[in-house]
């Protein structure tokens, strides 16, 4: 560690402990839970029964009513409520926050949401959570702090098209009844235009400082925008039961059925209680650990979502079959790709079709191998971790008429960037203690004070090379844009880049060109199509083209993107942190994997 650093990281010591200190004087927070091994947590998720639980699918609400046989647009309102949510029929039931239209139907994911391409829709989110949380949550980071009581919350639409006030701003956030709300707060009702390519959304909690403990709560819900003329000529597997949701996330539970978090942070001195990842020992679907769904001999069309805090999923089936990838994220494919494993970062989706109609097994396990954290560390194989659902497969063939198509949408290439082309360096640094513990992250070695760097245009587009100097991969989300990676550059000499880059925090004068010449990796053809993740690879140099437009029409927004209270990037490891800078075009607050970004007396994190 250089000298610079280690005075740094000594000034960020001394504010976090003021932190510390200051956060005492709060007077809302949850209350600390007895601290649970990790071991009792593996048998408590031991002790549930593989399978035991059928698959539920969440309510579904239609975002557009309809006059004459034409989409109009609609008002809905979906609350937050606090209930208990079964998880498996072992445990006892759950306390939870989960959206719902009402407290009697609301569940965990929150409904699925069924919008119209073109026809807007707007949502009324009401909070009605009570004073505290039913998590630990850390002070010593800025959080969305109620001074009267009550669970802050805001409602942030993954991947879709819409003005910055309907964008879910981590400050924008409000408590029970808009008792209190945060310095960005506007509006109760939001408005998505719905203007994208048609595919999978979802939305979920994006509180500051609280995101990660509102989500693990269980805030969050699936959304898509259906486009019939280019839905419907494809023949998809459609309907109720055969056009299903998987939204994946892991948990884990106390022996009572409570979810667990842990309530000691990973460097206590610094952070009492936040910690950088989050791992359950348990895997659950919506919303029941390892579930079962009984399937007919056809096609399936399943949108499953990686909804986990820092978990990443490499899904297969163990039966053998294949996967036929028609769509990843928000947009489809240019055609199917058949691949035998589909690797998701957290807040990534992909869009599947399976044809059971060739399994030579009754049965066909869903499983994960992905290691955690991703790619380095402890292996799932062989523990309860690599499996995630099972599908018993009926013995008899029914008919069936949807297809596979050959071919999809002519949007989703991506043409390669002009010379011209606003190019940006953006490189991520992880800072640790003497020691080794995570202390916080900088995106280009920001810090919240620091004069923006990144100003984007509305109608442009970028190429961003995004340098990874940590150990772990990290799911980059930009709203707004979307995005699609080009190429994956493996840093030659990484020692003496990483050394270059601590001292001078610049890429060109470190010579980046002559470092990213190692082996590339492929962008994996179920990838290629316009995203709103994209994996950034430890020791990598990965670039990426952003488009800041509608990329199926190449159209501008048709409202004002250069608004307040602007949008964001930033590593969707729900445990993060954000940097929050003011571009002067389109504003966008600038946000690493994991940060903890430091000001004088506390952190920011979301």
């Amino acid at each position: 560690m250089t000298s610079r650093m280690k005075l740094h990281l000594m000034l960020l010591l001394v504010a976090a402990v003021t932190a510390v200190v200051e956060a005492q004087q709060f007077t809302f927070s949850s209350p600390t839970p007895t601290p649970v091994t990790q071991q009792t947590l593996q048998q408590v998720a031991a002790s549930l029964q593989l399978y035991a639980d059928p698959l539920p699918q969440m309510p579904i609400v239609y975002g557009f009513s309809t006059e004459g046989g034409n989409p109009v647009s609609t008002n809905l309102t979906i609350g937050m409520y606090p209930t208990n949510w079964k998880f498996h029929q072992d445990l006892p039931p759950t306390p939870v926050f989960v959206y719902g239209t009402s407290a009697e139907t609301a569940t965990f994911p929150g409904p699925t949401i069924i919008a119209r391409h073109g026809v807007p829709l707007y949502v009324k989110w009401e909070n009605h959570l009570p004073d505290l949380h039913l998590l630990p949550t850390d002070n010593t980071i800025s959080v969305a702090n109620s001074t009267m009581g009550g669970v802050p919350t805001v409602v942030h639409l993954h991947g879709s098209v819409h003005p910055p006030q309907s964008d879910g701003s981590a400050f924008a956030w409000f408590t029970r009844d808009y008792k209190e709300v945060g310095p960005k707060w506007t509006q109760t009702t939001y408005m998505y235009p719905n203007i994208q390519p048609p595919g999978n959304l979802w939305y979920h909690d994006h509180a500051l400082g609280l995101t990660r403990v509102n989500l693990l709560a269980g805030l969050l819900g699936a959304y898509i925008i259906e486009k019939p003329e280019v839905d419907d000529p494809m023949d998809l597997p459609s309907g109720e039961d055969d056009d299903l949701h998987l939204i994946i996330a892991d948990r884990s539970f106390n022996s009572d059925g409570t979810l667990y978090l842990n309530s000691t942070g990973n460097v206590p001195s610094i952070h009492p209680q936040w910690q950088p990842e989050y791992f359950g020992e348990a895997i659950t679907v919506n919303g029941k650990a390892w579930p079962f769904l009984n399937v007919a001999r056809r096609r399936y069309r399943f949108r499953i979502l990686n909804a986990s805090n820092a978990r990443y999923l490499n899904l297969s089936l163990s039966n053998g079959l294949p996967f036929y990838v028609i769509g990843s994220d928000a947009s489809y494919l240019a055609a199917p790709v058949e691949t035998q494993t589909i690797l998701l970062s957290p807040a990534e989706l992909a869009d599947v079709v399976v044809d059971f109609s060739n399994s030579t097994t009754p049965c066909a396990e869903l499983l994960n191998s992905a290691p955690y954290p991703y790619p380095t560390g402890a292996a799932t194989t062989g523990t309860l971790l690599s499996k995630v659902m099972i599908f018993h497969i009926n013995d008899i063939k029914v008919f069936d008429n949807s297809t596979i198509p050959e071919k999809e949408v002519d949007y989703a290439n991506v043409t390669m960037p002009e010379p011209s082309t606003t190019t940006r360096y953006i490189v991520m640094y992880e800072y640790t203690t003497p020691s080794g513990g995570v202390t916080h992250l900088f995106i280009n070695g920001l810090r919240l004070e620091d004069p923006v760097t990144e100003t984007p245009k509305a109608d442009s587009t970028e190429l961003w090379h995004v340098i990874n100097l940590t150990p772990d991969n990290h799911p980059l989300h930009v709203h707004l844009g979307m995005m699609q990676a080009i190429n994956v550059t493996e840093i030659v000499g990484y020692q003496q880049f990483f050394n270059c880059m601590t001292q001078l925090n610049d890429s060109v004068k470190c010579n980046v060109t002559d470092h990213a010449i190692g082996k590339t990796l492929p962008i994996p053809e179920y990838e290629k199509t316009w995203k709103n993740v994209v994996k950034i690879e430890p020791g990598y140099m990965t670039s990426v083209v952003v488009a800041f437009k509608i990329v199926d029409t190449n159209q501008s927004y048709p409202f004002d993107s250069t608004a307040e209270p602007g949008y964001v990037y930033h590593c969707h490891v729900s445990s993060s942190v954000l940097i929050y800078i003011y571009t002067n075009t389109l504003l966008f607050y600038i946000g690493p994997a994991r940060l903890v970004v430091f000001e004088l007396k506390k952190v920011r994190n979301y």
